[in-house]
């Protein structure tokens, strides 16, 4: 059946605006039907080059980087629907949005699987120093095996605290089961219990959990009672040997309150993802019992072609008059 935009004429076709560079998929059907602008640069274009851009624009695919809010949705008079490459949106004013009647999208799902992937990967390279492993390879320092050369902390048999039990934090709690961890988790509500049975997770309240945890994994969406989740009394409550592991969002973990617990050991060391104000990272962090990581955990080749892909298919579904899957403002 052809496609409801299939013979829209060049002067008409919707006028689009990506802020980012796209894999070939995704960017050869965004062209098929629309007339697509994309940025080209490595870097990420600034907030004013973004707006002018976006004046004469009937649609804008983004990432997260990107503040959609009363500013920018009054340079775009036109714009008619965000689409976010991301799971998450809070980038995004959803109040500003429904005011003007634009249309919101988000890609959930396509990452879950490559982001617990990723939790794992910081879960173990700080348990095991591996990065302080590969500075002694490389820099020609390490001068034979040792009994106690870099001892880190054995993670099979351990105890796991997932906090956020959606669909990545279940899918980390599934990866334990490998290790043979007990998984303790928390959540706004109770998970069924075919599903706590079926990761053999068993649900503690928060302060239980970071009592209990030799990791903690957070799983959480960036919302006003997540903000800043991570404060000094939780820290407090965490093992000396235990480990925090964040994939979430930066502002869920107060980076002054981590530096700080850091430097009195009050937790044995932290694996980051995400950062409090992207892309600055606290120099109390550069520290060798903590991993940095740029953003990465849904970072693969594939799961990043089905995020851009899913931003266009929302956007192609839009333009042709039907219901985005993943609208996320649905009331417009």
């Amino acid at each position: 059946m052809e496609h409801p935009l299939a013979h829209t004429p060049a002067t008409e076709r919707p006028k689009i605006l990506v802020t980012h560079r796209l894999f070939e998929e995704p960017r050869a059907k965004l062209a098929e039907y629309f007339d697509a602008e994309f940025w080209a640069d490595s870097d990420r274009p600034q907030r004013s080059e973004v707006m002018r851009r976006v004046a004469d624009k009937d649609g804008l695919i983004c990432l997260l980087t990107e503040k959609i809010d009363d500013e920018l949705l009054a340079a775009a008079p036109r714009l008619r629907i965000v689409a976010n490459v991301a799971v998450g949106f809070d980038n995004i004013d959803l109040e500003a949005c429904a005011r003007r009647k634009v249309a919101v999208t988000n890609t959930p799902g396509v990452l879950d699987e490559t982001t617990a992937d990723f939790a794992w990967t910081l879960l173990m390279a700080v348990a095991r120093r591996l990065i302080e492993g590969d500075a002694m390879a490389r820099s020609g320092a390490w001068r034979g095996w040792n009994l106690d050369q870099l001892c880190g902390a054995d993670v099979w048999g351990k105890t796991l605290g997932i906090i956020g039990f959606g669909r990545i934090g279940r899918a980390v709690a599934r990866r334990a089961g490998g290790f043979g961890m007990r998984v303790l988790y928390n959540d706004q509500a109770r998970a069924p219990r075919e599903i706590e049975d079926e990761l053999r997770a068993e649900y503690a309240g928060r302060d239980e959990l970071l009592r209990q945890a030799d990791f903690v994994s957070l799983h959480v969406p960036l919302l006003a009672d997540t903000h800043g989740l991570m404060g000094p009394r939780e820290l407090a409550l965490m093992k000396p040997s235990a480990f925090l592991i964040n994939t979430s969002r930066g502002p869920v973990v107060q980076e002054a309150a981590l530096v700080a617990a850091l430097e009195k050991k009050q937790i044995a060391g932290a694996a980051l993802d995400v950062f409090e104000r992207e892309p600055q990272i606290s120099h109390g962090l550069l520290r060798p019992n903590v991993v940095l990581a740029p953003h990465l955990a849904s970072a693969s080749v594939e799961t990043r072609t089905r995020m851009a892909m899913m931003a266009v298919d929302n956007i192609v579904a839009f333009f042709a008059g039907q219901r985005p899957t993943n609208l996320v403002n649905a009331a417009v």
